[in-house]
């Protein structure tokens, strides 16, 4: 009988993000044709970007989840009892952690009272400032001490914890990097539906979709529009997400003189973005490190999916998004500083035409070959199994 695994973890749809991407894709095929071989443990206040409750979410999954009354799952005893509750009443022998840090500390609890002999970390981006800081580097220390595996997600992250562990652990690292469903994000979409919607017209059209936070470059994309409408005067911005930075950034927009070339579309459900790539040129999210290097892109499944979507992609020089793209093959790296650069790039690509498809097809093909789920899902199956 194949062994069954408890999947703990923070982020979790219905809730929109990559770690809950992730996490949702490694469970459903971990769980198996009947739904039988995992069990996920997560938080449950908050729904997702389209107002789905956690609960009707739930209901239409093939395998279990197990809701605990909060909105942030934290390795408190009170959850680490719960969890090893959870993994002997399952008979669950493997567990993954979603996000290794911090729920990676009830990593004990589980061997000890939840019979499990297998655990998995997963880390994504945060894990690396992390590494940094003297306090959360001790116990990053320590969860990947607790840990059969701690899997990275790119170079980046790699190399920005791996320092914070014992020599033990880091030789225990291994690359589970995130996929992407080329059935949902493929070429070929109608774009006709949100050019429509969003009042498009028939001009060229830079897709960003990110949280709006400083972070993520949007407002160099704003800056850059000036230069992008000397040459293409009818080019259009479309903003995909909600955020902090959302108010800063249109009242830009009109500083900068461009509001009526800047679409904010608001929030968009995961499964809903196709339509949007399909509407666009040339995606765009020129992100940038910040705060002296604590807020930086641990990789960016969005410009994956844009690729997937045969959509040139510029990526900002943040962490381990230039991992995401190809110089110069599949799009651009970019500084997400330097707004006439990114101008540069973004005017480069549309007028390229033929150079550009040629970017977009070259960028599915990387996608196909080296970033999907199922081969994440079957290097999960394998560290778990030992």
């Amino acid at each position: 009988m194949p062994e069954r695994t408890l999947m703990v973890t923070n982020d979790f749809p219905p809730r929109e993000g990559g770690i809950e991407v992730f996490a949702y894709e490694m469970a459903r095929r971990l769980a198996g044709p009947d739904g039988a071989g995992v069990t996920v443990l997560a938080s449950g206040r908050r729904g997702g970007t389209a107002g789905e409750s956690p609960e009707r979410f739930d209901r239409r999954q093939p395998f279990e989840v197990v809701r605990v009354d909060t909105g942030m799952l934290l390795p408190t005893p009170k959850v680490a009892r719960r969890a090893a509750a959870l993994a002997a009443e399952r008979g669950c022998t493997r567990v993954v952690f979603g996000a290794a840090a911090p729920l990676g500390l009830m990593a004990g609890r589980l061997r000890r009272d939840g019979g499990v002999r297998r655990i998995v970390g997963l880390t994504h981006g945060h894990e690396a400032w992390w590494a940094r800081l003297p306090g959360t580097r001790q116990a990053l220390r320590r969860i990947g001490d607790g840990a059969d595996h701690l899997t990275y997600i790119g170079g980046y992250t790699r190399d920005a914890i791996a320092p914070a562990l014992s020599p033990a652990a880091r030789e225990r690292m291994v690359r589970l990097a995130p996929g992407v469903d080329t059935g949902l994000f493929r070429p070929g979409g109608d774009p006709s539906q949100v050019r429509e919607r969003h009042g498009l017209g028939e001009g060229p059209v830079v897709l960003s979709a990110s949280r709006l936070v400083p972070r993520k470059g949007v407002d160099a994309l704003i800056q850059a529009m000036p230069w992008v409408r000397a040459r293409f005067p009818e080019a259009r911005l479309l903003v995909v997400g909600d955020g902090p930075d959302r108010d800063r950034l249109r009242r830009l927009a009109e500083w900068t003189g461009v509001e009526d070339a800047v679409v904010f579309a608001g929030p968009v459900a995961h499964d809903s973005m196709p339509p949007y790539y399909a509407a666009a040129d040339v995606f765009a999210m020129p992100c940038r490190t910040r705060r002296r290097g604590f807020e930086a892109e641990g990789l960016g499944i969005v410009f994956l999916e844009a690729a997937a979507s045969g959509l040139p992609v510029l990526a900002g020089s943040s962490g381990g998004a230039p991992e995401t793209v190809a110089h110069g093959r599949t799009g651009y790296v970019v500084d997400g500083g330097d707004a006439k650069e990114v101008a540069e790039r973004i005017a480069q690509v549309v007028a390229a035409d033929s150079a550009a498809k040629a970017m977009g097809e070259a960028g599915r093909k990387r996608v196909e070959r080296a970033w999907t789920w199922d081969g994440a899902a079957e290097r999960l199956e394998r560290l778990l199994t030992g």
